[in-house]
């Protein structure tokens, strides 16, 4: 072979062999994550979810590559239902997470939402509190029982708010008036507890019920009070507070949850890298200090703990939405 033809053949093989440089460093797969990270919020600012969630992610910043960060985006629209339903049908790319809310578990369950949770895989738990009664400060009852004592004797009259028809709280709303033979007028305000909240200081309704540390401001400034918890021991942050088996007998214990999720398809590997930096996140004891200012009981239920939590839960749900589903029609 004469040195023009080695040289062509040369010239040849390195023009080969750049492309498949330029090729192979084109296709090959980028580590996640490398773009921002879209948080689906089903609920409006300012109430429990909306403050986990963005708490959650403040303190997961840091855990992120350079360039990369959440972006937390507010859906409260229809109870939230449109905005999980996104999140459900999202890419499984782990690009775009929904802070699942526990009516997930239940509106399923009578035609009030075509994504359940079987379509999601629970990454964290940021909150996981019970329901608690909570009304104004200078309501005419103290107690629990005063307040039982009271509907019945007005029946019809206590407005109660709530954050969406057939919600957690709507039903922790109709469990009392199936067990203690009440009557209530259901107001709901879609977007979200802290909404529900707002309304019940400024004295359009009577009561509501929500987490307790969604008044926990407003319970320190002696504008409200709560008078029981649907729990099987007594809150953290309210220690004075009784059990509602406690106070009345009603053993019934409801627990108002937020998941941090993913589409059910998500990769294994972006799955536990996610887990990862959200279980380091939730361990922090400057997160922990956080949520408890933000009235939120520090919880530490990541990964299949979370997402079996949430499962477990809309099998017991698929029974006790019954008791609202005729209030839905």
């Amino acid at each position: 072979m004469n040195m023009k033809c080695r040289r062509i053949l040369g010239m040849a093989m390195a023009t080969v062999l750049a492309l498949t440089c330029v090729t192979g460093c084109s296709t090959a797969p980028k580590e996640y994550p490398s773009e921002d990270i879209t948080i689906l919020i089903p609920r409006g600012a300012g109430g429990g979810t909306d403050t986990s969630a963005r708490g959650l992610i403040e303190f997961a910043k840091d855990k992120l590559p350079k360039g990369v960060q959440f972006l937390p985006t507010n859906k409260p629209e229809g109870s939230g239902v449109a905005c999980m339903i996104e999140g459900a049908n999202a890419d499984p790319d782990g690009y775009t997470l929904t802070m699942l809310i526990v009516e997930a578990a239940m509106l399923p369950h009578v035609g009030r939402m075509d994504a359940t949770v079987e379509d999601f895989k629970g990454i964290c738990a940021p909150i996981a509190d019970p329901a608690a009664l909570i009304v104004p400060a200078n309501a005419p009852y103290n107690t629990l029982e005063k307040f039982i004592e009271y509907a019945k004797e007005h029946p019809g009259e206590i407005q109660v708010a709530n954050p969406g028809i057939g919600g957690i709280m709507h039903m922790a709303a109709v469990n009392v008036e199936e067990t203690c033979d009440v009557e209530f007028v259901h107001v709901p305000y879609p977007d979200g507890t802290g909404a529900c909240i707002a309304a019940l200081v400024g004295g359009h309704v009577d009561a509501t019920f929500g987490t307790p540390g969604t008044a926990l401001s407003q319970v320190e400034a002696g504008t409200l009070k709560i008078l029981g918890v649907m729990d099987s021991t007594r809150c953290e942050l309210f220690p004075d507070v009784p059990t509602f088996k406690e106070a009345i007998g009603l053993d019934f214990e409801m627990r108002a949850w937020a998941v941090l999720s993913a589409p059910k398809d998500i990769p294994d590997d972006v799955y536990e890298k996610l887990v990862t930096i959200f279980k380091e996140t939730m361990e922090d004891p400057a997160y922990q200090e956080y949520t408890m200012k933000q009235g939120i009981v520090p919880s530490t239920i990541v990964g299949e703990e979370a997402d079996q939590m949430m499962k477990a839960d809309n099998e017991v749900y698929a029974e006790l939405m019954q008791l609202v589903a005729d209030q839905m029609d």
